[in-house]
């Protein structure tokens, strides 16, 4: 339902406390007391009520000032709405995973969706049925303008830096690996920088990126990898990879994937090249988000212990 706006310009939410609080307390002294008011203050008070509500509201009767009809119709249905109004303004509830409800949409990379999220759904089922996940592809020229579009929630990239909005939190540092097929490039690793130089290489590249981590070492040593295609999604390479000759250069989450399902060999990358800072994104606006920082949470600790694991 969309509100009126002019429905409430001469509506005071202290006019319904004080009435709220003359209900209970039957006295105008009382109520005074109660709302640390002086008497003119609360009796001022009820006149705007009675004008508001067209109705006397309160009639005294002895010592005590009895509700009318409309005063108990009124009290019967604003308190529910002021009580509700006062847990949400100043206590706000706490976050129960296993009851919330909220779809999330998280920006990734194809390649951090197909390691990352085979493991990470059934968590997140298991211990938040009520949340929806929505994956859009992680982009390093968009991201940060979907984040402050509300486009996506949150995103893991290997971005750096940013504008001040944008909050981030590191998960991991990923090596990279190389992998070929046997059967279409006859090695054996561990490959030496002359091996991975012969064969044609399949690159991942965002847009125009430019020349990679590889390709700048490899530059600076007046050397150059032969990148005899270029594509977007790292999902496309495992099918190349078995289908002709040559090398990829991947992040080494998907080696023990692509290895067990396409039969591929694999090798340290024989250039020095340090691993990328994986992290985690998101929008300042969202740091009180309580569904966010769970899931925040998640992701975090779980590829801490996915690290723990790999140093082990």
């Amino acid at each position: 339902m969309t509100i009126k706006e002019n429905d409430f310009r001469k509506i005071d939410l202290n006019l319904l406390v004080a009435f709220a609080v003359l209900y209970r307390e039957q006295s105008v002294s009382l109520a005074a007391d109660k709302l640390h008011l002086g008497q003119p203050a609360v009796s001022g008070s009820l006149a705007r009520l009675r004008e508001m509500f067209d109705d006397p509201l309160f009639i005294r009767s002895g010592h005590r000032m009895q509700p009318t009809a409309r005063a108990d119709a009124l009290h019967c249905e604003l308190m529910p709405l002021l009580e509700q109004l006062q847990s949400t303004l100043f206590h706000p509830s706490d976050f129960n995973p296993a009851t919330a409800k909220a779809t999330i949409t998280l920006g990734m990379a194809d390649w951090v969706e197909t390691w990352l999220m085979p493991v990470l759904l059934p968590l997140i089922r298991q211990q938040a049925p009520g949340i929806q996940l929505s994956v859009i592809a992680s982009d390093p020229f968009t991201d940060q303008a979907n984040l402050e579009g509300g486009e996506m929630d949150m995103v893991v990239n290997m971005a750096e830096g940013g504008p001040r909005w944008l909050e981030s939190t590191p998960l991991l540092a990923m090596p990279f690996v190389a992998l070929w097929h046997p059967q279409q490039v006859p090695l054996n690793g561990p490959l030496t920088q002359d091996d991975y130089l012969a064969w044609p290489h399949f690159a991942v590249s965002n847009r125009e990126a430019g020349s990679s981590q590889v390709d700048t070492r490899l530059a600076k040593q007046g050397l150059a990898r032969q990148i005899s295609y270029t594509t977007p999604h790292f999902a496309a390479l495992p099918g190349l990879l078995c289908s002709q000759p040559g090398i990829a250069t991947v992040p080494a989450a998907l080696a023990p994937l692509w290895q067990a399902h396409w039969g591929l060999s694999t090798s340290p990358v024989p250039v020095a090249i340090p691993p990328a800072q994986l992290t985690l994104s998101w929008h300042q606006r969202h740091n009180s988000d309580p569904a966010l920082t769970w899931l925040r949470d998640l992701v975090s600790n779980h590829l801490a212990e996915y690290s723990l694991k790999q140093a082990a």
